[in-house]
């Protein structure tokens, strides 16, 4: 206050404040000015007593406020009413938009649903390396080649890349016996040349997924060498039993026979017994009992992992242990002389699959996949590879349990039965019932239909049939996988089984026809490879199917592959919505795919036989008059309107039909036991987002 009445002073006297500014005096000056200020004091007093002003109340303020107002001016005016209850009013509001924004934020995330990861939101392709392209002219495609190619990956909308074994190995193929499990054959390149591959996927946003092949080694292992020469630890890496030699003739410790006929037991004479192989008798089976060699593959695991790959299928996975009893198996037919059984669908193979402590040895790698899953955004995928023929519960063992998490999926090899003879809406029925029934609740299905050691999809039900397969792929619940070639209809070339090679000896002949080399162009070679000759001949059909040619064509298999991929990975029902059957008869399969709270609706309707007319309005009475038709195999028809008591499809014509409705099929009780879902969530239109609780 006394600030403030020294400024009113100065005005009134006419002086000049000087805001904080000091000049500089002489000695002389400053003594000159102190008697000056004396002088005036005592005349001021004289001249002030009657002013007054210092007896107004003290909380009084005579000034509105100003800029660099003095702090305890400042604070009198701050107390005062109009500031303070707008303070107060300010201050508790940004409280309570604070915790409303916390609490918001809170239920969000308790609220909403499990993001689907990266192996779930997309398709993954399948490469089979050595037929995909070839970089350096010699005939046979390498990892360079592959990264050569990695924009047709993204002109298919697909995020995952798996890649069929590289590694080092003196038997290319047979069932990938492996020579160096950390080291990539010289036939597709160098690591340096695998890691460049893998950045530049990395780079694109794709993910990299690879073979782990715990079961067996190739016979020129160092592993196999030093265990045969009895050598120090490694001297039960393998499984050796004693066996009588004859001559020539070995008689075996049991009638164990291998996947590909004959004893599974092979005698070596350097070690003077029988080592156990259930596949080539090139590829000895690893003894998993023995924790070493258990160490040794979760070392591997490790080693790719720190390179970086995104995740591991695991091969040959019921064929990990074997009973230690010996016992024989026993006969299919029981009346067969014992010493006929040669042929390994003639036993049942009650000792040599699914044995126990199999799965947890599947856990142990599922252990070391999760250590480097911990960084965000870097789950590593694990998928397992058991064909458990009629016996579906022993594959769904492998999702593990509630408690104990093992694969991600098994892969579905159900679809591999379809062939000619027997394909029709009933049948794709009943095989995609049967994985969706068998399935523990809540867990992730997958779906392929080729693969590097099956015939592929087009031979096996015919050409026409491709586009609805692909549709039928891309629109059911999980992951599809997709074998390189698939999306542009390639067929088997048979010739390719009766050639002459110098690989006879390295190959399996009888799969051939599935891994000729992928069709780039209509140029020399099919644009795989420049060299004179391809490590396998060409389908003579790649003038006409080929990438090139079917980017050009709208209604192409590569082009309506294309549009399916891209439709599951935007449209929510398709990727994370349930899944109903409405119809199946001998020539159509029907079923939707809808999400909780969304009235989109998306319903499939495959045909697998010949031309048919479907009224499901009679079938499904909640289902619109009229739909739109949203994806067809007859590019013609896409966008027309059709009505539901008459739905026409040809031979091998597929459709996604759209609609809307607020009365899901899922929530009827006719449908109850026809409807699935993985990974559920509900749809708010309001807010536009996902919650969990319906």
């Amino acid at each position: 206050m006394a600030e403030g009445i020294n400024s009113v002073e100065l005005q009134e006297k006419g002086g000049l404040e000087n805001n904080g500014f000091v000049h500089e005096q002489s000695e002389d000056d400053q003594l000159e000015t102190s008697k000056i200020r004396r002088n005036s004091s005592q005349t001021d007093a004289n001249n002030t007593t009657s002013i007054g002003i210092m007896e107004e109340p003290q909380d009084v303020l005579p000034l509105k406020p100003f800029a660099g107002m003095p702090k305890d001016v400042l604070l009198q005016f701050s107390r005062q009413p109009c500031y303070r209850i707008t303070r107060e009013i300010l201050f508790w509001l940004i409280i309570i938009a604070t915790i409303a924004i916390v609490g918001a934020t809170i239920a969000i995330i308790a609220l909403s649903p499990k993001c689907l990861d990266w192996w779930q939101s997309s398709p993954i392709y399948q490469v089979y390396p050595r037929s995909f392209k070839d970089s350096n002219n010699d005939g046979a495609g390498d990892l360079k080649g592959v990264q050569d190619k990695i924009d047709h990956f993204l002109y298919l909308d697909v995020k995952t890349i798996w890649i069929a074994p590289f590694y080092k190995s003196s038997l290319k193929d047979f069932n990938y016996a492996v020579d160096d499990f950390m080291d990539v054959d010289p036939t597709f390149g160098t690591m340096a040349e695998f890691e460049s591959m893998m950045s530049a996927m990395h780079d694109k946003g794709l993910k990299l997924i690879i073979d782990l092949i715990p079961n067996h080694t190739s016979d020129k292992h160092n592993w196999f060498q030093l265990s045969k020469n009895r050598t120090g630890k490694y001297t039960d890496y393998y499984i050796w039993q004693d066996c009588v030699r004859a001559g020539d003739q070995t008689v075996p410790p049991n009638n164990w026979v291998s996947v590909y006929g004959n004893s599974s037991w092979e005698y070596d004479d350097t070690r003077k017994q029988c080592y156990f192989h259930q596949f080539r008798k090139e590829q000895p089976d690893l003894n998993l009992y023995n924790p070493n060699v258990q160490g040794e593959i979760q070392s591997v695991m490790k080693f790719w992992l720190e390179k970086g790959v995104d995740g591991f299928t695991v091969d040959a996975a019921k064929f990990l242990l074997e009973a230690e009893h010996l016992r024989d198996e026993p006969q299919v037919n029981k009346s067969q002389s014992p010493d006929t059984v040669t042929a390994y669908d003639e036993l049942f193979h009650d000792y040599t699959t699914t044995q126990v402590g199999m799965h947890d040895i599947i856990r142990s790698f599922r252990q070391t996949v999760n250590e480097y899953s911990r960084e965000p955004g870097r789950y590593r995928f694990m998928g397992t590879e058991s064909n458990d023929l009629k016996m579906v519960e022993k594959t769904m063992l492998y999702y593990g349990n509630s408690f104990i998490k093992e694969a991600d999926f098994p892969l579905n090899f159900y679809l591999f039965d379809l062939n000619k003879s027997d394909l029709s809406g009933n049948n794709i029925f009943n095989i995609v019932d049967l994985w969706m029934k068998s399935m523990p609740k809540g867990k992730w299905p997958h779906w392929m239909v080729g693969s590097p050691g099956n015939s592929r999809i087009a031979s096996r039900v015919g050409k026409e049939y491709i586009n609805v397969v692909n549709m039928l792929l891309l629109t059911l619940p999980g992951t599809p996988t997709t074998y390189y070639g698939e999306e542009l209809g390639m067929e088997d070339n048979s010739a390719a089984i009766t050639l002459e090679t110098n690989h006879s000896a390295e190959y399996d002949p009888t799969e051939y026809p599935e891994k000729t080399p992928m069709q780039w162009d209509s140029s020399a070679n099919a644009g795989f490879s420049t060299a004179n000759k391809t490590w396998l001949p060409l389908n003579p059909d790649y003038m006409a199917v080929n990438v090139e040619e079917q980017k050009k064509q709208q209604n192409s298999t590569l082009n309506l592959y294309r549009e399916l991929s891209r439709l599951r990975n935007s449209e929510l029902p398709l990727h994370r919505g349930w899944l109903c059957y409405i119809w199946n008869d001998s020539d159509v399969f029907a079923y939707v795919r809808e999400v909780d709270g969304m009235d989109k609706v998306f319903l499939m309707v495959l045909n697998f036989g010949k031309p048919s007319i479907l009224n499901l309005r009679q079938a499904v009475p909640e289902i619109p008059t009229q739909v739109t038709i949203r994806l067809s195999t007859v590019v013609s028809r896409g966008g027309k309107s059709m009505s539901t008591d008459r739905i026409q499809t040809a031979m091998g014509e597929g459709l996604i039909l759209e609609y809307n409705t607020n009365k899901p099929v899922h929530l009827k009780d006719t449908f109850k036991d026809k409807c699935f879902i993985s990974e559920k969530a509900c749809y708010s239109s309001a807010f536009n987002l996902l919650y969990n609780n319906c």
